[in-house]
């Protein structure tokens, strides 16, 4: 029987020093469980209904673009004669008279334009060709941004100060001008490489227009990513683990790629999802204008543009381009909104 302490005794009580079960200690326990910056950001991305909505909006529209013309019947460029300006889901006569003759024939689901080519299949590869520019020219945007930011940032100074003049310099260049004055001096020479180099006769397939395009943006789109790893930079390397990896004797090539670039790659991510979008309303606009891939590639804003002068008698060709073209770009802008609430650790709760 245990003995009863006297209160006023000043004696301690041995029990009080048995240590702790399982259960004390898992109520004592308040912590969450620990995870890393991706797991963490995965999480907060995942809860995000209307970020995860857009993501699974992104892979239809992928399948739509690369996988479903592989099994569609009709290509891009290909006219069928008796089958100008048919409606949706209609046929010509020549189909219907092999449907009559126990043929099967596959219905143009979106009908056909003027010259007897299949809208469907055309606007597949015109999300193609859209979804196609847009990430290429974020990835040189990605590439070309992120080292020169890094760069001025780490290294500061006046090597910085010059760097970013240089950037505040091309912010004044007007793009489309740029575009224009590309095209009409690159035109004949990347004609005559197509032609005399096999290497080079996909030139002949994408146009002249869209190397200009591409050229441009390894040129001038780059200066907003430019800034914002600037601006990265300038922090983490004042931290104490870049200031621990230089006592270390690592060099700064070691120090920007193992740990400022490192530790920016949430940035980088979600500005690099942001410039998608704006690659494709420019390349659509730029196709709008005529100033886009060559034909017979359809680009989603070359059909809205070949559709203007039917507006009133065959309105659904311009609406399935300017559908897509609205559904791309919103998808990317709110996953990219996703990314950031998900990602950036100023946004955390």
């Amino acid at each position: 029987m245990k003995e009863k302490k006297n209160p006023l005794s000043f004696q301690l009580d041995v029990s009080d020093f048995l240590p702790a079960n399982k259960e004390e200690k898992e109520s004592l326990v308040i912590m969450r469980e620990s995870v890393s910056f991706w797991r963490d950001g995965l999480r907060r991305f995942e809860k995000n209904k209307i970020a995860m909505t857009s993501f699974i909006i992104i892979i239809l529209v992928f399948i739509f673009a690369f996988v479903m013309p592989q099994f569609y019947p009709y290509s891009y460029e290909q006219q069928i004669r008796g089958s100008e300006n048919l409606a949706p889901m209609a046929y010509s006569e020549p189909e219907l008279a092999l449907k009559a003759a126990g043929e099967k024939v596959f219905p143009h689901i979106l009908g056909t334009d003027s010259l007897g080519r299949d809208t469907m299949i055309r606007l597949m590869m015109g999300s193609r060709i859209s979804l196609l520019v847009g990430l290429v020219a974020s990835i040189l945007v990605l590439l070309i941004g992120s080292i020169y930011g890094t760069v001025a940032g780490y290294f500061g100074g006046k090597v910085d100060l010059f760097m970013m003049r240089i950037v505040d310099i091309i912010y004044t260049v007007p793009d489309i001008l740029i575009i224009i004055l590309l095209m009409v001096t690159l035109k004949y020479p990347l004609k005559d490489l197509a032609e005399t180099v096999p290497a080079f006769s996909w030139i002949n397939v994408i146009g002249v227009g869209l190397i200009c395009i591409f050229i441009v943006f390894s040129l001038l789109y780059w200066v907003g990513m430019a800034r914002i790893v600037r601006s990265q930079v300038l922090t983490l390397k004042e931290q104490e683990y870049v200031t621990a990896a230089r006592a270390l004797g690592a060099g700064s090539g070691r120090i920007i790629r193992k740990h400022l670039l490192t530790n920016s790659m949430g940035t980088l991510i979600v500005t690099t999802t942001l410039q998608i979008p704006s690659a494709i309303f420019t390349e659509s606009f730029l196709s709008f204008i005529g100033i886009g891939v060559a034909a017979p590639m359809p680009s989603l804003g070359s059909m809205a543009s070949t559709a203007i002068d039917g507006i009133y008698s065959y309105p659904y060709r311009l609406l399935a381009p300017a559908l897509m073209i609205s559904l791309i770009i919103l998808s990317f802008n709110l996953l990219g909104d996703g990314l950031r609430d998900a990602f950036d650790p100023k946004l955390k709760n």
